[in-house]
């Protein structure tokens, strides 16, 4: 199996454990050479999206898998997770609206988890 689409499934089992808020998969791999999914979601606050970051990266870590890149930990409002074939953002709720990543990369495609 597509190693991007286990990586996604781990990622977005880990955000829903910790409640994270509106988990979108956009499908980048037709658009852009980054990644092959983009996984954005948000918390209501810098330590849900710490704890949200943290369950993925534990998760992910368990199956084998670490981040090339971490950034925008310490500040808690916009952390992206670079794992190669897949990029997780997780954004507190006021930085998720006011970067709107899906409008940005609405060329992608949007990808229902049970679809993958």
């Amino acid at each position: 199996m597509n190693s991007s689409k286990e990586m996604v499934k781990t990622t977005y089992r880990a955000l829903e454990d910790k409640k994270a808020e509106d988990i979108r998969i956009i499908d980048i791999g037709k658009v852009s050479v980054l990644a092959d999914y983009f996984i954005i979601a948000n918390g209501n606050n810098e330590n849900q999206v710490k704890a949200l970051v943290d369950n993925v990266q534990e998760e992910l870590f368990k199956e084998g898998y670490e981040p090339k890149q971490v950034e925008g930990y310490r500040t808690g409002k916009w952390i992206l997770l670079d794992y190669g074939d897949i990029i997780v953002h997780v954004f507190s709720k006021e930085d998720r609206l006011f970067y709107d990543l899906e409008r940005i990369w609405r060329d992608g495609k949007n990808i229902e988890i049970d679809n993958l």
